[in-house]
């Protein structure tokens, strides 16, 4: 008789919620930075809390600026993703594709793309100031705005994981 292993939400709460923080960064650095150009990561430098100098969008040295930063952003981004992915891989050795289709993994995923709007909106849009959601008037409407999505990210993604089953990792081999 094959014994039955299980991957269940204290097995894959970290390597999910990395992964999740790591998604929800390109998420941000994708659609606000590039898509969008709503903000990078220094383009409110200048007016910002800390007293970095102006790296102003619209000149040449100042989107140089930006670049460089959203890049190192990307990087840190993709190094949460690989984490969370060897991490996971790490705990899962025989039947993936049940996990990837697991309500556990993808709330906790969720829970850790919450994570990321929370820190980063509390950190660079409010006590650093070096960047916000949007820069027009409405500035800290979008700010907040960004906080409470990731706060209704956090809840979802508990929510979801709370609701999801262990997962059997030998299941269809027995």
């Amino acid at each position: 008789m094959a014994s039955t292993t299980t991957i269940d939400g204290a097995d894959i709460r970290l390597p999910a919620t990395i992964l999740g923080v790591g998604l929800g960064g390109f998420v941000d650095g994708i659609v606000l930075h590039q898509v969008l150009q709503w903000h990078h990561m220094l383009s409110s430098t200048g007016s910002d809390n800390i007293g970095i100098r102006a790296y102003p969008v619209d000149t040449v040295p100042g989107l140089q600026m930006n670049t460089l930063w959203d890049g190192l952003f990307h990087v840190v981004t993709w190094l949460a993703v690989l984490t969370g992915l060897a991490l996971l891989h790490a705990r899962v050795t025989r039947s993936r594709g049940r996990l990837w289709r697991s309500g556990m993994l993808w709330g906790w995923a969720l829970v850790g793309w919450g994570l990321f709007n929370l820190v980063e909106g509390v950190v660079d849009h409010h006590l650093l100031g070096i960047h916000h959601v949007y820069g027009g008037p409405h500035r800290s409407a979008a700010d907040v705005g960004f906080l409470l999505l990731g706060a209704a990210l956090v809840l979802l993604g508990w929510v979801v994981q709370r609701r999801a089953t262990a997962v059997d990792t030998c299941a269809g081999r027995r």
